[in-house]
């Protein structure tokens, strides 16, 4: 009996590794990797979306920009290249969902802190009233890190575009207040091609801690 084991041990090995690998593949297949869904602007509330992109529903990233964070730096597409980002629109006065909005974004500062892939982006809704004085007081006051997060403000049509044509997370208001901005409390998780990855609910814990979730899910894509 033991020379017969013996004589097939080889075969037993290999037919044991071989099941392990069957096992493993059929277990891949029924249980595919996550992916986070790749976000088109046709796939938002119209309200929160320019008309001229109302349409795309393929190949949306987010467009260049060149405006002015709280020490005032000119902050581009570039200061982010390879970072997957989290981006918001705010304004440093704003009393109802704003300072909800702020102190998440600065838990996830902090739960982040370590992480090199991960940056912090926030856009002044009203740009003529934070100055670059004004956001960085708004910074100390919040505990933001100039190394992770950028408080922008500068040119309102620019901020205006982004909002409604790449970000698609402000309300639009009536034409007679040009470039008139409602932000909503959605912070949008964007990737390291400046695609659209998720959209959270700024002022909501639970979403917060999905949204910690899916950057990890991003970062093994």
């Amino acid at each position: 009996m033991l020379e017969f084991f013996a004589k097939y041990k080889f075969f037993g090995i290999v037919f044991a590794v071989l099941s392990v690998i069957i096992i493993f593949s059929i277990y891949s297949v029924l249980k595919p990797i996550p992916r986070l869904k790749i976000y088109q602007p046709a796939d938002f509330n119209a309200e929160v979306v320019d008309t001229t992109v109302q349409h795309i529903k393929k190949y949306h990233t987010i467009a260049n920009f060149s405006l002015t964070n709280q020490n005032g730096k000119i902050i581009t597409q570039e200061d982010y290249k390879d970072k997957i980002y989290i981006a918001d629109f705010f304004f440093t006065t704003c009393q109802t969902i704003c300072p909800i909005m702020t102190d998440n974004m600065a838990m996830i500062q902090e739960r982040l802190k370590t992480d090199t892939i991960v940056m912090l982006l926030s856009y002044s809704v009203t740009p003529e009233i934070d100055s670059v004085g004004q956001l960085k007081k708004y910074a100390i006051e919040n505990g933001v890190d100039d190394s992770k997060w950028n408080l922008l403000t500068g040119d309102r049509k620019q901020i205006y575009d982004l909002a409604r044509k790449s970000y698609l997370a402000v309300k639009d208001l009536p034409e007679s207040q040009k470039y008139g901005m409602i932000h909503t409390e959605n912070f949008i998780l964007v990737d390291t091609q400046k695609r659209i990855r998720g959209i959270y609910d700024g002022t909501n814990t639970e979403e917060i801690e999905k949204l910690l979730q899916d950057i990890e899910i991003l970062k093994r894509e």
